[in-house]
Protein backbone atom coordinates (compact mmCIF):
# COMPACT_ATOMS: atom_id res chain seq x y z
CA UNK A 1 0.00 0.00 0.00
CA UNK A 2 1.60 3.42 -0.60
CA UNK A 3 2.01 6.21 1.80
CA UNK A 4 0.03 9.34 0.00
CA UNK A 5 0.21 12.36 2.54
CA UNK A 6 -1.87 15.47 1.82
CA UNK A 7 -0.11 18.09 -0.36
CA UNK A 8 -1.59 21.32 1.47
CA UNK A 9 -0.75 21.32 5.40
CA UNK A 10 -1.21 24.59 7.84
CA UNK A 11 1.29 24.88 10.85
CA UNK A 12 -0.88 25.63 14.31
CA UNK A 13 1.69 28.31 14.91
CA UNK A 14 4.23 29.87 12.34
CA UNK A 15 7.12 27.81 11.34
CA UNK A 16 10.07 30.61 10.42
CA UNK A 17 7.04 32.97 9.76
CA UNK A 18 4.92 31.20 7.87
CA UNK A 19 1.98 29.18 8.59
CA UNK A 20 0.47 27.44 5.07
CA UNK A 21 2.97 24.89 3.37
CA UNK A 22 2.79 22.11 0.53
CA UNK A 23 4.26 19.23 0.28
CA UNK A 24 7.25 18.14 -1.77
CA UNK A 25 8.28 15.28 -0.77
CA UNK A 26 8.34 12.16 1.37
CA UNK A 27 10.42 9.50 2.98
CA UNK A 28 11.78 6.97 5.40
CA UNK A 29 10.15 4.22 6.88
CA UNK A 30 8.29 3.12 10.22
CA UNK A 31 8.88 5.74 13.04
CA UNK A 32 11.71 7.58 10.83
CA UNK A 33 9.02 8.88 8.42
CA UNK A 34 9.65 12.41 7.01
CA UNK A 35 7.66 14.86 4.74
CA UNK A 36 9.72 18.27 3.14
CA UNK A 37 7.44 20.72 2.95
CA UNK A 38 8.04 24.42 1.42
CA UNK A 39 6.28 27.51 2.19
CA UNK A 40 3.64 28.71 -0.15
CA UNK A 41 4.48 32.25 0.58
CA UNK A 42 8.42 31.29 0.14
CA UNK A 43 9.04 28.28 -1.47
CA UNK A 44 12.33 28.20 -1.64
CA UNK A 45 11.97 28.32 2.59
CA UNK A 46 11.61 24.33 3.30
CA UNK A 47 10.92 22.34 6.32
CA UNK A 48 11.67 18.28 7.11
CA UNK A 49 9.30 17.43 9.52
CA UNK A 50 8.43 13.56 11.09
CA UNK A 51 5.26 12.44 9.92
CA UNK A 52 4.68 11.48 13.67
CA UNK A 53 4.82 15.36 13.81
CA UNK A 54 2.61 16.15 11.43
CA UNK A 55 -0.06 13.87 12.18
CA UNK A 56 -0.37 15.95 15.75
CA UNK A 57 -3.43 18.40 15.35
CA UNK A 58 -2.04 20.67 18.18
CA UNK A 59 0.75 21.48 15.88
CA UNK A 60 -0.60 20.76 12.16
CA UNK A 61 -3.96 20.48 10.16
CA UNK A 62 -4.25 18.81 6.34
CA UNK A 63 -5.39 21.86 4.15
CA UNK A 64 -5.09 25.01 4.23
CA UNK A 65 -6.65 26.33 7.51
CA UNK A 66 -8.10 30.09 7.73
CA UNK A 67 -5.70 32.34 9.96
CA UNK A 68 -7.73 34.45 12.77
Amino acid sequence: MAWRPARAWTSQRPVAGYRHFELITQGGRGPLRWVELAAVLAPSHRERVLWSELKDPTRWSSGWQSIP
